[in-house]
């Protein structure tokens, strides 16, 4: 395992995911230590800080090291805080889905999709509540060559429209607490390479998810639905998968640029509180080689 100068690693499973030790976020964090948690972040997709003890403003300081801050366009942000949004799952509430409950990449049909997003727990579940995430970059060489180079060529188109939508998933679901109402700029399909190139790392990366992306360029819904459909499910194999147990007190990055993730829903009776703030990206490419 690589060392890391500042802080412990622990790794949460084979796939990926690092435990980090010996940092507290609610505090300024020195360049070199910030240098080396943007390695680890790359190289396992997503860290994980336990035991922390953050006000609004501390977890935005601490995100705003790997970058500016995004807002979310769509949802109604916390008060006072218009980077940050608010994810509560009261007890008593029964939705067909809960917020992230579907296999995603956050953001993706924005021109520059966010780099990372930092999620912290204020209150959660006493069982279940966990998320999964998926390492896009195991993902993808996992795949025969012969696939890899085909994909290599191939441009996805990336909406918001089938999750936030008129006739989208959430569309009669309420979702009170989260006040949903998505933007036309969302709403339109945005290009992306089915195959994109990490920026830090120079690793490839297969580029798709369940929610965003809608269909290839050039090619119907329809056409491209059995080539996307088995992209999706091979994405989400086990062997990818990092699940991670939260506790209050926990903290999250994950690279969007190279995971999935899903909130899993399986917490009925329980109130979950998570603040949530996004790093902004830069637009995904797919790097030529000779």
């Amino acid at each position: 395992m690589d060392r890391y100068r500042g802080f412990e690693v622990n790794l949460v499973c084979g796939a990926g995911g690092a435990e980090i030790g010996g940092i507290d976020a609610s505090r300024p964090l020195a360049p070199e230590v910030v240098a080396e948690l943007r390695r680890a972040l790359a190289e396992h997709c997503v860290i994980f800080l336990r035991d922390q003890v953050l006000t609004p403003e501390q977890q935005k300081a601490f995100a705003r090291h790997f970058g500016p801050l995004a807002r979310t366009p769509f949802i109604k942000p916390l008060d006072g805080h218009p980077e940050m949004m608010r994810i509560v799952r009261e007890p008593q509430e029964a939705k067909k889905l809960n917020f992230g409950g579907r296999w995603h990449t956050d953001m993706t049909f924005s021109p520059e999709p966010v780099l990372g997003t930092c999620l912290y727990a204020r209150e959660s579940p006493a069982v279940g509540g966990d998320t999964i995430w998926t390492n896009q970059m195991l993902a993808f060489e996992a795949l025969s060559p012969a696939m890899q180079r085909m994909l290599e060529k191939l441009t996805v188109m990336h909406s918001a429209k089938r999750s936030y939508g008129p006739q989208g998933t959430y569309a009669d679901d309420d979702l009170k607490s989260m006040r949903i109402q998505a933007s036309d700029a969302a709403l339109k399909e945005q290009p992306h390479p089915c195959i994109r190139t990490h920026p830090e790392t120079g690793r490839s990366i297969l580029y798709v998810n369940w929610v965003y992306a809608i269909r290839f360029q050039d090619m119907t819904e329809a056409e491209s639905a059995p080539l996307l459909d088995f992209l999706n499910r091979h994405s989400q194999r086990p062997e990818f998968q990092i699940r991670f147990r939260w506790r209050q007190g926990s903290l999250a990055l994950w690279d969007n640029r190279s995971t999935q993730h899903i909130a899993v829903n399986d917490y009925p009776g329980y109130r979950r509180v998570m603040d949530r703030v996004t790093i902004s990206g830069d637009k995904p490419y797919l790097k030529e080689t000779p």
